[in-house]
């Protein structure tokens, strides 16, 4: 059962000594406390009531003089229940069960005499430890009714809207042009696309038209042969032959050369390559998707970039909002990527605090999706309290500071999303207790989120096609 965090928790004391609990009863009068004096009556109380705090004597009955009973009982504990906290009583020399006690999954261990000023640090210590798990849990659940859409994470109605469509255009072979900020995600979209497309048992091949030397791009996207230039010592099979029956991605369209566009344009239309220096003509069965951060419309007026070739890239478009225009996205990615990164440390912490979740909602992340990767992994390298705070993070309190003055609406709507998204994150999305810190009442706050665009309870459905 849930533990109300408007209510003082419960504490299962497990102590066989009548004058121990008589005293923990005392010092511990603001606690709601369930007694237990042994191993079995101890574990009939934590399944019936699911405690989030323990104080366990290790020396139980029958052999008080041995430690083994109460380490017994604590690793049933953590098996049924590892978030519960376990704090263990030792004597003054049973420092070894003690720390025995804490490699299994104890959370602290205090030396009798009870001491009332140390236990009630230990409890409160671990209190806020439980309730902080506790919220990290449920965000991991599905913050605002988030979901994993093959790698792209999201609750706004802004992005569920381009998902929709990206599904429907998946099931096509279509040219789509995915247009945004750097950052945002195009390419994690691409890859998406072709899982929920029939080609997805066939290769994925990416290229990023911007990171390879304009002298190499052709030979990389259309291969050669043995000889047709300087160091070409063997025939290379380009990306468009290694994506046949799959999809190709051309990531950074708007940064290939205009003579290497027209030979793009070329296979479009006829669907066959020819290496560079060779004969023959190869015939190529391969779905394109490109990608860029760039306006081709104007670069299609200033000559930069091929009309015919934009027009067959970009039969079906994709604009991926930034993350400042996803309202929620920002807490929920951080904690899909707090997941996904954590692997690759030895100790990573185990969330973050209240505040720095916050601040995450708060911020306006200019760098979108590629900013907030980069402060995860920051605030994993730097936390050491077991959760990532503001400061691991390096956020300020407020937005960047805009070039442009914004008008006065347009403040007030920012504030008003800002509060919301902040408030929701805080509340774990209770409604309730949101209305109640924002001092109003339950359908002025739904009235706020509809307009806004804020939440899960009007953001579109979208299904993973099979």
């Amino acid at each position: 059962m849930a533990e109300d965090s408007l209510r003082r928790p419960r504490i299962l004391i497990v102590e066989d000594d009548p004058g121990l609990r008589t005293q923990l009863r005392w010092t511990l009068s603001d606690y709601d406390l369930l007694p237990a004096e042994d191993r079995e009556s101890a574990m009939t109380l934590f399944r019936r009531e699911e405690p989030p705090l323990v104080i366990l004597d290790l020396g139980l009955p029958p052999d008080r003089d041995n430690a083994s009973e109460g380490l017994a009982t604590l690793r049933e504990i953590r098996a049924l229940r590892p978030i519960t906290k376990v704090i263990v009583a030792t004597g003054n020399q049973e420092r070894e069960n003690a720390l025995e006690a804490i490699s299994i999954g104890a959370y602290d261990f205090y030396s009798k005499p009870v001491d009332p000023d140390v236990i009630k640090v230990i409890i409160e210590r671990a209190w806020n430890s439980y309730q902080l798990e506790e919220e990290i849990t449920h965000l991991r659940d599905g913050l605002q009714g988030g979901k994993d859409f093959d790698g792209l994470v999201t609750a706004s109605p802004e992005m569920l809207k381009v998902v929709n469509l990206a599904q429907r255009v998946a099931r096509s072979d279509v040219g789509v042009l995915i247009t945004g900020e750097s950052g945002t995600g195009k390419d994690i979209l691409a890859r998406a696309i072709h899982a929920w497309s029939p080609r997805k048992d066939n290769p994925f091949v990416a290229l990023n038209c911007a990171a390879i030397p304009e002298t190499l791009l052709e030979s990389e996207l259309f291969g050669h042969e043995k000889g047709a230039f300087t160091g070409a010592v063997a025939r290379v099979h380009g990306k468009i032959e290694l994506a046949d029956g799959g999809t190709l991605f051309l990531d950074e369209i708007g940064d290939m050369p205009l003579p290497l566009q027209a030979k793009l344009l070329r296979f479009l239309q006829e669907k066959v390559v020819e290496r560079i220096g060779g004969r023959k003509l190869l015939s190529v069965n391969v779905r394109i998707l490109a990608a860029t951060n760039k306006d081709l419309v104007a670069m299609m007026r200033e000559g930069g970039f091929r009309e015919d070739l934009y027009y067959r890239l970009n039969e079906m478009g994709l604009i991926v909002p930034p993350l400042r225009e996803r309202p929620g996205d920002a807490v929920l990615i951080a904690i899909h990527l707090l997941k996904k990164l954590s692997s690759a440390f030895e100790s990573p912490p185990k969330g973050f605090t209240r505040d720095a979740l916050a601040r995450i909602a708060s911020y306006s992340w200019p760098g979108n999706v590629r900013e907030l990767e980069n402060r995860i992994k920051r605030g994993i390298v730097l936390a050491d309290q077991g959760y990532i705070t503001p400061e691991d993070l390096d956020l300020p309190e407020e937005g960047e500071t805009r070039d442009v003055l914004p008008t006065l609406r347009q403040v007030r709507e920012e504030a008003e999303r800002r509060m919301l998204s902040r408030t929701l994150a805080l509340t774990d999305n209770n409604i309730q207790e949101a209305s109640k810190i924002l001092g109003v009442s339950r359908p002025t706050l739904y009235a706020l989120m509809k307009a806004l665009r804020i939440g899960r309870y009007h953001a579109p459905k979208a299904e993973v096609p099979d």
